[in-house]
């Protein structure tokens, strides 16, 4: 049989109503009269030993930190120790006997141009100005050979050294004056400087990387023939003075200059200053005028116009120079010899000239 019902009281039958509680204290009153004990919800859950694990996560955290360090992000509080001291470079100092010197062999390298273009004549009489151009080329074979230093050096000399006589050759036997026999010299002399390079394995491993030094010493040396070019043309020998005249005024006014008025330097490894290259182009361009008021042919304007391309191209090409031994220096290499290195700039000047005034000469003056 199953039980009955229990009487509806109003409760439900598993309330403490329902039934008697059991026997014992009261809530929050001790066994044996031992005191109070706090309730559940008050009481503090004991931590086991060591802490717990969000504040042994936090601890973890706190040594990562210190051992890495602040925050990269984070600003700098200030301090000696926040900041970093840059290196500084060190501005290459001036010599000014140097620079003096430099500009004597550059107006020495001028006057030496234009009075052997005023030797020049029909003929045979071209010779005696040949011959002088010839010198100018030797210097600068010594003078780029040695401060270049191409692969198999010895090599590359001796045949830019043939090849000047052959531009020189080429300049003057023709029937006709042309640069075509000056450009087919220039062509067989690089390849023969190339090949010269290729001959040594030890060259040969710098031989694609000095193509451009190779080139650039074999078009320097042919440039010079072009002076011979523009002598036996109409008005030439007035164009070959209007222009080395300006070059040599440029250059030697720019290194006075820097002798005395360094400012403002162009870069702290280049020993040049910025009013030496500005002031140099335009007392070249006035001596140009100058000269052009007393020459047949020219006058003051188009004298001008030659001598600012000349002198601007000249004072140009010997801060080039400049920045390109710099660069050396700056890239470990070893020192070459002084005055090969000094020479350079004016002869690298004289050199950029040359076809500037033939180009000149032919496009603009019409000769």
């Amino acid at each position: 049989m199953f039980p009955s019902t229990p009487p509806d009281t109003g409760r439900d039958p598993w309330s403490d109503g329902g039934r008697p509680a059991p026997p014992g204290p009261p809530r929050g009153v001790a066994p044996h009269g031992r005191g109070v004990v706090p309730s559940q919800s008050a009481a503090p859950h004991p931590e086991p030993e060591g802490g717990s694990e969000p504040g042994r996560r936090r601890e973890r955290a706190g040594g990562r930190a210190s051992r890495r360090g602040p925050d990269r992000g984070a600003e700098p509080t200030g301090g000696e120790d926040a900041e970093t001291p840059q290196d500084e470079v060190e501005p290459v100092p001036i010599r000014r006997p140097l620079s003096v010197a430099i500009a004597g062999f550059a107006a020495l390298l001028g006057i030496g141009l234009v009075f052997g273009a005023q030797t020049a004549g029909p003929g045979s009489a071209r010779i005696p100005f040949a011959v002088v151009v010839f010198g100018v080329q030797v210097l600068f074979v010594l003078a780029w050979t040695m401060a270049i230093r191409p692969p198999a050096l010895p090599v590359v000399a001796v045949i830019s050294l043939v090849v000047a006589g052959a531009a020189d050759i080429a300049a003057v036997a023709p029937q006709v004056a042309s640069l075509a026999p000056l450009g087919y010299v220039a062509a067989a002399g690089f390849m023969a400087g190339v090949l010269g390079q290729l001959v040594r394995p030890h060259d040969r491993a710098r031989a694609t990387d000095s193509l451009g030094s190779t080139l650039l010493i074999m078009v320097g040396v042919v440039s010079f023939g072009t002076l011979v070019v523009l002598s036996r043309i109409p008005v030439g020998t007035q164009a070959i003075f209007v222009s080395l005249a300006a070059a040599g005024v440029a250059l030697m006014v720019a290194r006075l200059t820097d002798a005395v008025l360094p400012w403002p330097r162009l870069a702290p490894q280049v020993p040049r200053g910025a009013a030496g290259v500005v002031l140099g182009a335009m007392l070249g361009t006035l001596t140009s005028a100058v000269i052009g008021i007393y020459l047949v042919g020219f006058t003051p304007t188009s004298a001008a116009v030659v001598g600012l391309v000349s002198a601007g191209t000249a004072v140009l090409a010997d801060l080039a120079v400049g920045y390109a031994e710099a660069g050396r220096q700056m890239a470990g290499q070893p020192p070459t010899m002084w005055v090969a290195r000094h020479m350079q700039g004016p002869l690298g000047g004289f050199a950029l000239a040359a076809p500037v005034a033939y180009a000149i000469s032919v496009l603009f003056l019409g000769t």
